[in-house]
């Protein structure tokens, strides 16, 4: 109808809650040609290094079109420009400047997208965040507990478990975890009956993993939750 899509869309979220899988999946679904660099990749020792790497970068997005430019941890290129005198910190200005002009520049950018993550949306930079650059934000959040009991399934669904083994109760035990503490703790159960040379992995081992990952402390504020203790 005549729209103009977004130029791009940032993903901001706690470490863990699936940006960069996020930005996977959509390059999957549209058959597109993924590019994933992380933003301290951009941050380089000599003057321009930065800025011709990103030019180098957009002119391959648009060879390899339909394609997603997906930039990581944009923070490290992108926050509030201060002028401290150093030469590094311009170098970065500089980088930070030529990702402005090839995200909204004069020239057309063709079939290619720009998706960027970051953990700290609130140092970035104004002038990235205006419309007609990142003006799309989508956060990710923590996992509820429907959630957290789906992607116990997903990383256990190759697992031997134990009958014993409730993915309901894993969901209830891991209260404010991303999806990648999740995975980690299932890799320690496992490799935990693996030591033991059990044949399955049962509760027991989930046990173990779930305070070795996350720590005895988690473990306690969510039994004091579940006994109604309120927190201030």
């Amino acid at each position: 109808i005549g729209v103009e899509p977004p130029k791009g869309i940032l993903l901001t979220g706690l470490p863990g809650t699936g940006k960069t899988l996020l930005a996977k999946a959509v390059a999957k679904r549209t058959s597109a040609t993924f590019i994933r660099i992380v933003g301290s990749e951009l941050v380089q020792k000599y003057i321009g290094e930065g800025a011709r790497i990103v030019r180098e970068l957009f002119l391959l997005a648009k060879e390899k079109a339909p394609s997603i430019l997906f930039i990581d941890e944009l923070d490290a290129i992108a926050a509030r420009r201060v002028e401290d005198g150093t030469s590094g910190e311009r170098e970065v200005q500089r980088t930070m400047l030529q990702l402005l002009a090839e995200i909204d520049g004069f020239n057309p950018r063709g079939n290619v997208r720009i998706l960027a993550a970051t953990n700290r949306p609130d140092i970035l930079d104004a002038a990235l965040l205006r419309p007609g650059r990142f003006d799309r934000i989508i956060e990710t959040p923590l996992p509820d507990v429907d959630a957290r009991k789906e992607i116990f399934g997903i990383h256990t669904s190759k697992m031997k478990l134990k009958k014993n083994v409730n993915l309901e109760n894993l969901a209830a035990l891991t209260e404010s975890t991303s999806g990648a503490d999740i995975r980690a703790i299932a890799t320690e159960a496992g490799m935990l009956a693996v030591k033991e040379n059990k044949k399955a992995i049962g509760m027991e081992e989930f046990d173990v993993a779930i305070k070795k990952v996350l720590g005895a402390e988690h473990r306690n504020c969510v039994n004091l939750k579940e006994q109604g203790v309120m927190f201030a």
